[in-house]
């Protein structure tokens, strides 16, 4: 039955329909607002008829199911929370996974198998996995009635390929028996007859779309890395996981130079490389205009491209070929045929979540009531409503006049521009990428006499956002009135969420920060309150009267405050020193701070790492909770901080250890499986501090190993061994 708003009256004869309209429809206003309820009814029963099925139920009826089939939640995971908050919600979804709670059946059924231990971790933690069983990599002497030519072999010396799997998931070598046990919490032994070991890939890989590649002048203008942030950055594979376990292109797998030859089924006669990763929808792809023949684009033929080691730039191209290093990302053109017309490029990099400017899905948000919208495409065809690049969009929202507007841009290509912008009193604008875009706005030294930042300045209840970017060469201005006296007021809020302000402003081939002690935003005289959610951003910088105005307000949650060293400034003033605090009142939550940070006050600091001393100017005012915090700091009331509850006389044996803290490399932020367990289940609901909390890996990693035991085999051990 339709559910429009007469359906019942409609289902009245037609004197009585006709009678009422003589009377003004006060019959069918009556049978309006009853269908209203009668709809909600049935919303509600239709509503308990999807929640019978844990594929259609909502989240809070999931352990009721799990419970019913005999589901037994893991207690070293944490007790489940109430779902009235979005992180409890985002909790429970890990604790009572919903895919393994819809597989439990199927599991039991397949106890035992190898290929089961795959399957819970992708329903149990949604992490990629290859199970690999111990006994099969042993050195032993075989029957001659049952020999395994494949199992076991012992080095061989020029077998480059087995030389270079040594030690992973694909390991085809022989070894030594080991007496530590796959599943000890001291030291993991891997190699014994009842070990399974289970490896799982934390690290996801990105998709970067025809961006242009950034040209190494220093080195030659053939010379190209495929990050436009000049930096080496390693290339990784689009996994298919309908290929199993056993091929490598199911796994988020690095790609090395030797692969991209030896993975080749039908190998391309002399040169060339493997069209298992390269080419349109592989897992790269190089595009020009002009290269090696006039003609549209396309990606340049996988035959014309070899494989290289181009640390050093030591290699050049032979004619009309390309050289390629997959692991530090470079390409070479041959020196007397570079490309003219540019470059493009698509690939994979390898990242821990879905922050900063990245092509991901991500929720939009935009302005209430009448919104103009202005679209960005380099490709496009300018219209009213289309441009090809940022600044043309401004100044027609400008012209326009309107009071709200969204300027979305619909690639991922990078634009070089000088931005600025200026909001009129209960002004708002947005300047975001597209869902599923991530396009670079690259702030180049234009100005002599002046700066070259992109400057936002408002009046009274205007309001700016950038969702989804990643801008690098400057940093961004947050400018107060000109006149403070003159009554036209100042911006009212600065949100950036999901996008990347670079740290250091551009990196160098090793992702070292060419501009270290430059801050990726400055907040001068304004008023305006600065949210930062889910972004990547440099040291934020303070200037403020404090006799004329209220402390500037920053709110930070689920992000990364990089001042490129830990003995510099990431939350401070523009001087150096920590004598002389910001003016601002700090909130902070489930965040990674690498500097130092000195402000006003700070409100509430939750989950947080901070890696460098703390001082606060009114330290009666908020609270510090669940967070690690230098013990030289000045801060407010501490409440269950490290290294305070732990051992205070031995700090350094809590302080948190990363995989990496260069902006640029896969691991970037990610606390070291060898960090202490008070920093990796230290936040107030047993996950791990900092800006990667959301990911729950602890409460992931216990609810894997607590399956491995209950589905492995009688006397046999499955452990987790993590490849990243």
């Amino acid at each position: 039955m339709s559910r429009s708003a007469d359906r019942l009256y409609a289902l009245l004869p037609a004197v009585h329909r006709a009678r009422d309209e003589q009377a003004g429809g006060p019959l069918r206003a009556l049978f309006s607002v009853i269908g209203e309820q009668v709809d909600v009814v049935e919303e509600d029963i239709d509503r308990l008829y999807d929640n019978w099925f844990i594929e259609t139920c909502d989240d809070w009826v999931v352990p009721y199911i799990a419970d019913l089939i005999g589901y037994r939640p893991v207690l070293e995971a944490g007790l489940p929370a109430t779902t009235h908050s979005v992180e409890g919600r985002l909790r429970n979804k890990r604790l009572i996974p919903r895919r393994e709670v819809a597989d439990t059946l199927g599991h039991r059924r397949q106890k035992g198998t190898l290929s089961l231990f795959e399957k819970l971790a992708v329903s149990v933690t949604d992490w990629p996995a290859r199970a690999v069983e111990s006994c099969r990599l042993l050195g032993w002497t075989q029957g001659l009635d049952h020999l395994h030519l494949d199992r076991g072999r012992t080095v061989d010396l020029r077998d480059g390929k087995a030389l270079e799997r040594y030690g992973g998931p694909f390991d085809r070598l022989a070894h030594t028996v080991e007496v530590r046990r796959t599943i000890s919490s001291r030291r993991i032994g891997r190699y014994n007859i009842p070990s399974i070991g289970v490896f799982v890939w934390r690290l996801k890989p990105y998709s970067v779309t025809k961006c242009r590649p950034l040209n190494i002048e220093s080195e030659g203008p053939e010379c190209f890395t495929f990050s436009v942030l000049g930096n080496d950055t390693q290339l990784y594979t689009e996994p298919e996981p309908a290929l199993g376990s056993s091929n490598e292109l199911a796994l988020p797998l690095p790609i090395s130079r030797r692969a991209l030859t030896e993975r080749v089924e039908k190998p391309h006669p002399g040169t060339g490389v493997s069209d298992d990763y390269y080419g349109e929808g592989r897992s790269f792809a190089i595009y020009a205009m002009d290269w090696p023949a006039p003609g549209a684009e396309q990606p340049i033929p996988s035959k014309r491209i070899i494989p290289a080691d181009l640390s050093g730039w030591r290699y050049s191209a032979p004619r009309d070929h390309v050289l390629i290093d997959p692991v530090l990302g470079r390409i070479a053109f041959p020196v007397r045929q570079r490309p003219a017309a540019g470059l493009r490029v698509t690939y994979r990099y390898g990242f821990s979540a879905d922050m900063g400017g990245g092509e991901y899905e991500r929720t939009l948000s935009q302005p209430a009531g009448n919104v103009a919208f202005y679209y960005v495409d380099q490709d496009a065809k300018e219209t009213n409503d289309v441009f090809n690049s940022i600044g043309s969009a401004i100044a027609a929202w400008k012209a326009g006049k309107q009071r709200a507007a969204v300027i979305e841009i619909r690639d991922s290509r990078d634009y070089t521009e000088r931005l600025s912008v200026a909001l009129e009193a209960g002004q708002s604008l947005q300047i975001r990428a597209a869902n599923g875009r991530r396009p670079v706005i690259r702030l180049l030294d234009q100005i002599t006499d002046g700066p070259d930042a992109l400057a936002i300045s408002g009046k009274r209840a205007s309001r700016f956002v950038i969702d989804g970017l990643l801008i690098m060469g400057r940093n961004i201005s947050i400018n107060g009135p000109a006149d403070p006296d003159s009554g036209d007021g100042d911006l009212c809020d600065v949100i950036i969420r999901h996008s990347t302000l670079v740290p250091g402003w551009a990196l160098e081939c090793n992702c070292d920060p060419k501009r270290p002690n430059e801050p990726s935003i400055e907040i001068l005289d304004s008023t305006a309150r600065l949210r930062i959610e889910h972004s990547i951003i440099g040291s934020i910088y303070v200037v403020a009267d404090e006799k004329a105005r209220d402390p500037v307000d920053i709110a930070i949650s689920d992000s990364i405050i990089d001042a490129t060293d830990t003995e510099l400034v990431a939350i401070g003033t523009l001087k150096a020193d920590m004598e002389r605090l910001a003016f601002a009142n700090l909130t902070i939550v489930r965040t990674t701070v690498i500097g130092k940070v000195g402000v006003h006050a700070v409100p509430l600091a939750e989950n947080t790492i901070f890696m460098s001393e703390v001082n606060v100017a009114r330290r009666q005012i908020g609270c510090v909770r669940f967070c690690y915090v230098t013990p030289v700091s000045r801060t407010p009331r501490r409440y269950h901080c490290q290294p305070d509850i732990s051992l205070p006389q031995e700090p350094a044996r809590v302080r948190p250890r990363f995989n990496s803290l260069r902006y640029g490399k896969a691991a970037y932020c990610q606390l070291a499986l060898d960090c202490p367990a008070e920093i990796l289940r230290g936040a107030d609901d047993e996950s791990e501090m900092g800006a990667f909390h959301d990911l729950f890996q602890p409460q992931r990693t216990a609810n894997l190993r607590a399956r491995l035991d209950e589905y492995a085999p009688a006397a046999f051990d499955a452990g987790i061994l993590f490849v990243n």
